[in-house]
């Protein structure tokens, strides 16, 4: 095995196939090492992440480095059948490429059983193994910007399910009714890993028995607390959402953790008004956020420098502080202004907000449209009452260092793990010149511009691996995109370097149209 870094707080692990990796990941499933936070699988990969103030890098490479790659994987007994409409749009171009009809790939598509060898890009996204090794064809030169819900794949080995509307490069051959994702199961997704899977043609078949579709979550349920404050939402400016600390351990079933993009400032508002850290808030993108309150509460604000403005009922207009606790009376107002440096901020209240979680977490993830809907102006967002407790806090000190759209952003990046696939001269580019943040940034990555592309060394298709926050994936275009909180969990695209974690928050802070550098470090020794 090679041990590949990821950042200060995960590593890489590469094998030689498939079943290395899924023997690696049940020896670390079966025998736990205290440390580790997280496991992504994937085709000749186990990205981890662990924690570095209970593990040491090195004794983490030598613990993962002394188990055995050799047990075999046991499958479990569930066999989940997929009926298929094999009428997909790249099925004739598949064929033609294997030298096959088309229904001998039908043929061979149905009559070899899979298994799910683990999951990611998106929830519920199985990638099925074992199926007929003649079935092995490339993605697709340029990805769809819309696969639709249910079309049924291949890519390399791999065949799968796109449990929802999404762009995607894999080669579509059929679509199936079946849901992949449902909020409304109990374990959300259809296909585990170990599962075994048949696909079923149904051409000349009766109909297959309709299942309900996949429900999406509904707009989350609200307990109003009768003894609580609410805030009556008036407007929620470009972006408002519910997050907290992240939807973590749900990797098994495609889902990334998300959270909000800046951590230290949704605990830091957390604090000041007596909650615990990892409460929810809502993150609000470039200010123009106004609420009324119902009742007594107390609120603050961190992250972004934006001006705070306080009226009461009777007219009286005051400038609040942000970083400090808020009081506010029955009937005040407040609007958070446009941001002056910084582009996110967060809003919590003492208490916090009687918001449901989805799957453990009240956090919105907008690219796997998991987690509460994106707050509305007339939403009312009840206020838990406290009776004891939550004591708050006292101010605590800004960030010096929030960015605007006038400055140079340098960023720290962790060289690896796939820096070896481009060329001497992207590496060093990487690092001498400028990179704007494009107005199709988002909570998913900062999309950058560069004058020149990154240029490859390696031009092979890279097997599906894990990807981590702040990772600075290179696309065919060679303009990087630095993943933020909505990442998806795996991807098909070399990653050059990742954004230092002491850089992340600083990182969810950059404006649109600002400029950044990178700054490569190499803190485990010289690549």
């Amino acid at each position: 095995m090679r041990f590949l870094p990821v950042n200060l707080d995960a590593v890489l692990v590469e094998l030689d196939d498939l079943p290395q990796t899924l023997a690696l990941l049940a020896s670390l499933q079966a025998d736990p090492i205290d440390g580790i936070e997280e496991m992504v699988p994937a085709a000749r990969t186990l990205l981890v992440r662990y924690r570095p103030a209970k593990l040491s890098r090195a004794a983490l490479l030598e613990r993962i480095g002394a188990r055995s790659l050799t047990a075999p994987v046991e499958r479990t007994g569930t066999l989940i059948e997929i009926p298929v409409d094999y009428t997909g749009e790249d099925l004739d171009e598949v064929a033609q490429m294997l030298g096959m009809s088309r229904d001998e790939v039908i043929r061979r598509h149905t009559g070899s059983e899979y298994t799910v060898a683990f999951t990611g890009f998106a929830p519920g996204f199985a990638y099925l193994s074992g199926g007929d090794s003649g079935l092995n064809v490339p993605r697709r030169a340029t990805p769809r910007t819309r696969i639709p819900a249910g079309a049924v794949g291949l890519a390399g080995p791999f065949s799968g399910v796109y449990p929802q509307a999404s762009p995607g490069g894999w080669q579509i051959i059929g679509v199936t009714a079946v849901p992949m994702w449902d909020l409304g199961r109990e374990v959300p997704a259809l296909l585990q890993p170990g599962f075994r899977v048949r696909f079923i043609d149904m051409a000349g078949r009766p109909a297959w028995p309709s299942p309900a579709m996949a429900r999406q979550p509904a707009a989350a349920s609200i307990a109003v607390d009768p003894h609580g404050a609410a805030l009556e939402i008036r407007s929620t400016g470009l972006q408002a959402l519910f997050q907290d600390t992240g939807r973590h351990g749900q990797t098994g079933q495609g889902v990334s953790a998300s959270g909000a993009v800046d951590q230290g400032a949704l605990r830091a508002a957390n604090r000041l008004v007596g909650n615990t850290s990892d409460e929810a808030c809502v993150e609000i993108v470039y200010g123009g956020f106004q609420f009324v309150c119902r009742g007594e509460a107390v609120v603050a604000f961190t992250g972004a420098d934006a001006p705070i403005v306080v009226t009461t009922v009777g007219g009286t207009s005051r400038s609040a502080p942000a970083y400090h606790a808020i009081a506010l009376s029955d009937g005040d107002s407040l609007v958070l202004g446009t941001p002056r440096a910084g582009i996110r901020s967060y809003l919590a209240a003492r208490g916090g907000f009687t918001i449901a979680p989805v799957l453990g977490s009240c956090s919105t993830d907008t690219l796997a449209r998991v987690g509460p809907a994106p707050i509305a102006a007339g939403d009312v967002l009840p206020v838990r009452s406290v009776v004891r407790g939550a004591i708050v806090g006292l101010h605590e000190q800004p960030p010096a260092d929030l960015p605007t759209m006038e400055q140079t952003v340098t960023l720290d990046v962790v060289m690896g793990p796939r820096t070896d696939w481009f060329t001497p001269e992207a590496v060093a580019l990487l690092s001498s010149q400028v990179w704007k943040v494009t107005p199709q940034s988002n909570r998913v990555g900062l999309r950058l511009a560069g004058e020149q592309p990154l240029t490859r060394a390696n031009a092979a298709e890279l097997p599906s691996e894990g990807t981590a926050l702040g990772a600075l994936q290179v696309p065919p275009s060679g303009q990087p995109l630095l993943f933020m909180a909505d990442h998806p969990l795996t991807g098909g695209y070399p990653v050059i370097g990742s954004v230092a974690s002491y850089h992340l928050d600083l990182a969810g802070q950059v404006p649109i149209g600002a400029s950044l550098r990178f700054n490569p470090i190499h803190p485990f020794g010289t690549p």
